[in-house]
């Protein structure tokens, strides 16, 4: 057993892939024979495809007849990287490492003993096309711990203040069941409580209403 406890892991969706030695003759077949709905192809000419049944995808993978001995599962994850070198630590087989992928992305791949492939990754969602824009400075006074906090959170998250605040203020736009869209994952959300205690935070999310400033005079 590992002497290294594994990173707390948020999972986010799970696909099967499965090996098939004609990509489009397995679409055809999942979706008229066994009730799937077509999901999507990749590649020029497709080698890689999706199918649908409700919410769940499976995968399909265009393979050599010599290669279809064992499948793929992909996992989707909040924190791929981390886990990454907990499983390479413990000398886990890697098939391609860490890196962000054309379509979207940031995933790694590695195989267990018995033949199966194993891909762990979360979305990319700064890989859409760019939205030509224009900035203007907006008077603000944060409250101070709060302040600190965002400067923490957008350093964590790799993005500059500017867009930290967009980013929080276009998801609370949207409506998500009975409250708001959130733009922060479980993993995130974590490690916000902590950034709470390390600035002192002890106000909810309705402390703003009872804000008073002090009086520095």
């Amino acid at each position: 057993m590992s002497a290294v406890k594994p990173p707390h892991v948020e999972g986010v969706q799970v696909h099967p892939s499965l090996r098939v030695p004609d990509l489009q003759q397995a679409i055809d077949f999942y979706t008229q024979k066994l009730g799937f709905t077509f999901g999507f192809t990749w590649g020029d000419p497709p080698d890689f495809g999706g199918v649908n049944l409700g919410s769940l995808q499976v995968f399909l993978s265009e393979q050599q007849e010599k290669t279809l001995i064992g499948n793929t599962v992909f996992f989707v994850i909040e924190n791929p990287d981390e886990l990454f070198l907990f499983q390479q630590n413990n000398g886990v087989e890697v098939v391609v490492p860490p890196g962000n992928r054309p379509w979207g992305i940031r995933d790694y791949e590695v195989r267990d003993p018995y033949g199966n492939n194993l891909v762990f990754g979360r979305y990319i969602y700064n890989m859409e096309p760019p939205i030509s824009i224009e900035r203007v400075d907006v008077p603000v006074r944060l409250e101070k711990r709060l302040a600190a906090l965002l400067y923490d959170l957008a350093e964590h998250k790799g993005m500059s203040l500017n867009s930290t605040l967009e980013e929080t203020l276009l998801h609370t736009f949207e409506p998500m069941g009975n409250g708001v869209a959130s733009p922060h994952t479980k993993t995130t959300l974590r490690y916000i409580q902590e950034l709470k205690k390390k600035h002192g935070i002890d106000y909810d999310s309705h402390g703003s209403y009872h804000f008073v400033e002090k009086d520095n005079s």
